[in-house]
């Protein structure tokens, strides 16, 4: 079988300046950045399927990724994949103490247990020292800097909301949480009234900000939770479709409430429960 030594040669090879890709010699950093995210939701979605040899294969698109940009790396003089393989490394054994307490990859393996909530404010008071070492004025740092701008909106949400939390800024319970989601509610359907576009954007951009603050107290990961719901979705629409079809027909040539009865026939066959259209809510 291939190893990884024979990974980082193929990917020298591609990107020899006379014998390698052609595609492959104009790519850059930049270029790569949205095969990296498509790749990573590749994973996420063979991990959803539990279909292991494609996670298998997804796997190794992803590792590709890492291994595409430490040769670029390499190439600027930046860094190389050894590097990056240390740089984690001494990132995680420093993050975890309590399994690692001197320091020591190899050290021993017969420690005292910590309770969980202990193990993860300690890791939050590594990361934070490890945000303050990095600031060039550390004084002028904020919590918030490190949270990737990039990251799927919902999962960005939830990391700001969690960095704040952790100073103390966070409602006690997910009690008043529905409150604020019932205020906003109100702020949108005012806004609504109002036919002003950019205040409804707005007030939508809120409710679903605090619809992530719900999810976070109900320790939910909002945007997995909205990936099922997709998924449920299309599942049950698939169905509408299928339906129309067995009777010639198209979702196009049907009435809506034809296919609001294809959708509870959808969930009775899922659940044996009939339920109101995910469309109305």
């Amino acid at each position: 079988m291939y190893q990884l030594d024979d990974l980082l040669h193929l990917m020298a090879r591609l990107r020899d300046p006379r014998h390698g890709c052609p595609w492959d010699l104009r790519q850059d950093y930049a270029s790569i950045v949205p095969h990296t995210l498509e790749e990573a939701y590749e994973v996420a979605d063979a991990i959803a399927k539990r279909d292991f040899p494609q996670l298998r294969d997804e796997l190794g698109d992803l590792l590709f990724q890492v291994v595409y940009y430490s040769q670029l790396g390499r190439e600027d003089g930046h860094f190389d994949f050894a590097q990056v393989v240390d740089g984690i490394t001494r990132k995680l054994v420093r993050r975890h103490p309590h399994v690692f307490p001197d320091g020591d990859l190899h050290g021993p393996l017969d420690l005292p247990r910590l309770d969980e909530a202990t193990i993860k404010r300690r890791w939050e008071e590594i990361k934070a020292e490890e945000r303050a070492e990095k600031a060039a004025v550390p004084e002028q740092l904020s919590l918030l800097d490190d949270v990737p701008a990039a990251l799927p909106a919902l999962s960005r949400a939830a990391k700001l909301q969690k960095r704040a939390a952790n100073v103390g800024f966070d409602w006690a319970d997910a009690t008043p949480v529905v409150a604020k989601i019932q205020e906003e509610l109100d702020e949108v359907r005012e806004a609504m009234a109002n036919g002003q576009a950019t205040q409804v954007a707005e007030e939508v951009g809120d409710l679903l900000f605090v619809m992530v603050n719900l999810a976070r107290h109900l320790q939910v990961d909002a945007e997995d939770a909205l990936r099922q719901a997709n998924a449920k979705f299309e599942r049950r629409f698939r169905y509408i479709e299928e339906a129309l079809k067995a009777q010639g027909r198209t979702p196009q040539e049907a009435s809506l409430e034809e296919m609001d009865a294809f959708w509870d026939a959808a969930k009775v066959d899922e659940k044996g429960v009939v339920g109101h259209s995910l469309r109305r809510g």
